[in-house]
């Protein structure tokens, strides 16, 4: 059961007491944040505990051929006959320069994960502050909001993790301006570029949320979505091209797939308010 259907009725009973004052509704607030951040230093002391593992089976994972979007690239590859899409070597090598690095970097980790799996709780407590003050109408159209953007955010998650990631490191590894020069990351701007695609891609994948709210609005519309659709995939292929640098035509097509299918998706939902409205139109008029 979805966190927000689970504690509907705690919500509805907030909604029907007094309206407050401004102070009391930034102490409220207060505490929200305070709760929120709360589950994300609880979720990132765990992660210190066992940060050692994380490390060397989710974090350093995508440094090693073994992992498992190299095999299927590699498998891939054979399907295609194109042996370029394989990954056989990453030459370079991580290292830690800085006296405290490797600490400074292990609690650095540790808050990411920490964030990333408190994600669900946090966004449910900004949620509880927010609900409240909407209209039963629209509080009847934004049921599930916190299922679906859980679930959107960790789609991409695992699409950053899994698939741009990889490209990039892939791509990033290999690239020499001349084969005297090594390739020796700084642990730092490893974790800083693995863990900014990956948070990058859960929050690009809340596109479908944004347009549900621009719709409810009134700023976007199903019909000028699809008029701009073309100029849209044109971008989307910008950006597919810019998140792997790799020329690899199949890597950027591997990327861009999933993002073409959220801005369908987000006509989808365009539509659906859309069509709301309308009924809500039709009935304030109501028969003929």
């Amino acid at each position: 059961m979805p966190l927000d259907q689970e504690f509907e009725h705690e919500e509805e009973e907030e909604g029907t007491g007094q309206e407050m004052s401004f102070i009391g509704h930034l102490e409220e607030l207060r505490w929200h944040v305070i709760r929120a951040v709360g589950s994300i230093m609880v979720f990132a002391i765990i992660a210190y505990v066992y940060i050692k593992d994380i490390y060397r089976y989710v974090i350093l994972a995508p440094a090693k051929t073994d992992f498992w979007t190299y095999g299927m690239m590699c498998k891939l590859s054979d399907l295609v006959d194109y042996d370029e899409l394989c990954v056989k070597t990453l030459d370079f090598k991580i290292q830690s320069i800085g006296v405290g690095d490797q600490f400074t970097m292990g609690l650095t980790s540790a808050v990411i994960v920490g964030l990333i799996f408190a994600f669900p709780y946090a966004f449910w407590e900004i949620w509880r502050f927010i609900k409240p003050g909407l209209k039963a109408s629209e509080r009847k159209s934004a049921r599930g909001a916190v299922f679906y953007v859980t679930l959107l955010f960790f789609s991409g998650v695992l699409f950053g993790y899994f698939i741009v990631t990889p490209l990039a490191l892939n791509f990033l590894a290999n690239w020499k301006l001349d084969e005297s020069i090594a390739n020796e990351f700084n642990i730092s701007s490893y974790i800083s570029t693995v863990a900014t695609l990956t948070l990058a891609c859960g929050i690009a994948f809340q596109l479908p949320i944004v347009v549900f709210v621009l719709s409810k609005v009134g700023i976007l519309t199903p019909s000028f979505m699809r008029e701009y659709r073309k100029h849209a995939f044109i971008v989307i292929l910008i950006v597919a091209a810019v998140i792997t640098p790799s020329p690899d035509i199949y890597s950027q097509i591997l990327v861009a797939i999933p993002l073409l299918m959220l801005y369908e998706i987000s006509i989808l939902v365009s539509g659906k308010v859309a069509r709301e409205k309308l009924r809500e139109e039709q009935a304030l008029q109501g028969p003929l």
